[in-house]
């Protein structure tokens, strides 16, 4: 059945709730989070796409879920006809999958698209990807999580993969490498400033960390660049993770030249609270945010201008914004942090990570098929 009106809506992002209660290491969403992020007057991802919700019953009880959007910058810079699917979810029962998936396709085959990629929720700056390596821990902030069986379905409906993207765990009391060290040393005896984010300039400086994402990652696969309204949207949307000591900036000769930004890892304080902040869910959140404390973070957004990817010292300015935000993470009481997610042959960005001493520990898999 389609979702039609907030009613339908908040039986689509109750299901996972139903599908994982069992597996332990599923982390339930905050409900009031999942809808502004599927309301289409509320996220500027609606600004360049359109999507359909769709729920899968049986006998009247809902056992599946599966989103297709069309995003027409993703259809400006690519000119693919590819449309893009995402939010699935079901119970171990192939009809269910077929159902769903059926769904999703011919409704992006009526409006024209040839291919249909994901799952992305809802687009490729978002949560990407489905979990098919490394289910045993639970998924960090903004990472998915779910079941063998949804990749092991997918494959049945004959989707195949597109791309791997890579998790990476650091932990932050591991030393660092001599040869890292000695670069570190090097670059910082050249023009190179290294300085955290000016709370002050809070929505100046998140802005120039994503405007930095953009340029590093344009000639990413599948990258579609954040809008300007988009970039303001995640800054907002932002502020109440962020802190400072774990935003950092390289400047060349005063120039922006690379970024990395630590969110805490706030999955730790969720995973009993059911997605509800009420009665008691803002209490229990407060009190391990603030008194108990978080142990892990995650670093979503990191990048090197890619007029500065070359020379000796351009190469260490990854490595110095990466240790900047160890010792401060050190400082915080951190003990990991993930680094995610990198593309599988993104192998610039990924011998990076594991000269610092990153380990992969999660694969996502994004998977294709053709419509035609």
């Amino acid at each position: 059945m389609p979702v039609r009106g907030t009613a339908d809506l908040d039986r689509f992002i109750r299901v996972p709730l139903d599908c994982n209660r069992d597996d332990p290491n599923w982390i339930p969403p905050l409900l009031q989070e999942r809808r502004a992020a599927l309301d289409t007057k509320r996220n500027p991802y609606f600004e360049h796409a359109e999507a359909q919700y769709w729920i899968a019953c049986k006998d009247g009880r809902p056992v599946g879920r599966i989103s297709a959007q069309i995003d027409r910058l993703w259809l400006e810079r690519y000119r693919d006809a590819t449309g893009h699917f995402g939010l699935i979810e079901g119970e171990d029962d192939p009809a269910i999958f077929s159902a769903l998936t059926a769904t999703a396709e011919e409704w992006l085959r009526a409006k024209g698209m040839r291919r249909i990629l994901g799952p992305f929720n809802l687009s490729t700056n978002e949560e990407s990807g489905l979990i098919v390596d490394g289910f045993d821990t639970p998924p960090m902030l903004m990472m998915g999580h779910a079941k063998p069986h949804v990749a092991e379905r997918l494959a049945e409906q004959g989707y195949q993969k597109a791309k791997d993207l890579y998790a990476y765990m650091y932990d932050l009391h591991g030393s660092v490498p001599r040869n890292i060290q000695a670069a570190l040393d090097r670059a910082r005896r050249e023009k190179i400033v290294v300085r955290p984010l000016n709370k002050a300039a809070y929505r100046r400086d998140l802005s120039l960390a994503l405007e930095i994402f953009n340029e590093a990652w344009f000639n990413n696969w599948g990258f579609v660049p954040w809008t300007t309204t988009e970039i303001a949207h995640a800054a907002d949307m932002m502020r109440p993770l962020i802190d400072e000591r774990l935003v950092w900036f390289a400047e060349v000769d005063g120039a922006p030249a690379a970024m990395a930004i630590a969110l805490p890892n706030i999955n730790e304080a969720l995973a009993d609270l059911d997605g509800r902040l009420l009665p008691l869910g803002w209490l229990k959140l407060l009190w391990r945010l603030k008194v108990r404390g978080l142990k892990t973070a995650r670093v979503p957004l990191m990048g090197v201008k890619r007029v500065y990817a070359q020379g000796l010292t351009a190469k260490a300015l990854p490595f110095l914004v990466l240790d900047s935000l160890r010792g401060a993470g050190l400082q915080l009481g951190y003990r990991h942090v993930e680094l995610s997610w990198i593309l599988e042959d993104n192998l610039p960005m990924r011998r990076i990570i594991e000269a610092f001493g990153g380990k992969p520990y999660k694969i996502y898999r994004v998977f294709e098929k053709s419509l035609a």
